[in-house]
C-alpha cells in the first residue's frame, strides 16, 4: 500500500452542515433544528502549516479501515508514537503503516501493514527512512461513483 502526497490550499473555507451525535437508531425530531457547521480548517486540521493530505492506494491497511481511494490528512508536526498510523517514506517510497517500535532495543523498528497477506516492513539503519507524518483523519468516499 502506498500513498500518493497532495499539496492542497488549506486556507479556502469549507464549511458544512455539521449533524454531531449521529445516532444508528430512530432519528430525533430536534435533528431538523441543528445549524451547526463543519469546517474542515477549523475542525480537523490543528496545524495547516504542517498539514497535507494523500490518497491511499492498495490494501494493506484494511482492517484498520483505511483502504484503497480514501484520503489521509497528515500532520507532519505531531511526534509518532509507537502504534500510530503513518505516512513514511522508506527507500525512496510513501507508505501507510502502524508504527511499531518495540524492536528498538534490538536495532530495528518495523511498519506493520493491518491486513494479514503483508508482511511487515523491518527498518533498519542501512534503510533510507523517514517518519513523513502521522496521520490524524481519514476520510472515507462510501459510494463510489
Amino acid at each position: 500500500m502506498s500513498i500518493k502526497i497532495i499539496q492542497g490550499d488549506f486556507e479556502q473555507k469549507l464549511k458544512l452542515q455539521f449533524a454531531p451525535g449521529i445516532k444508528a437508531g430512530f432519528p430525533s425530531p430536534a435533528d431538523d433544528y441543528r445549524h451547526d457547521t463543519l469546517d474542515f480548517n477549523r475542525d480537523l486540521i490543528r496545524n495547516p502549516e504542517a498539514t497535507f493530505y494523500g490518497r491511499v492506494e492498495g490494501d494493506s491497511m484494511i482492517e484498520a479501515g483505511i483502504c484503497d481511494g480514501d484520503i489521509a490528512v497528515i500532520d507532519r508536526s505531531v511526534e509518532p508514537k509507537d502504534g500510530d498510523v503513518i505516512v513514511a517514506y522508506v527507500n525512496e517510497e510513501f507508505t501507510i503503516k502502524f508504527l511499531d517500535l518495540t524492536h528498538r532495543k534490538d536495532g530495528y523498528i518495523e511498519l506493520r501493514p493491518a491486513n494479514p497477506q503483508f508482511k511487515p516492513i523491518r527498518i533498519g539503519a542501512d534503510d533510507d527512512f523517514e517518519v513523513w507524518g502521522v496521520v490524524v483523519w481519514t476520510i472515507k468516499n462510501w459510494r463510489k461513483v
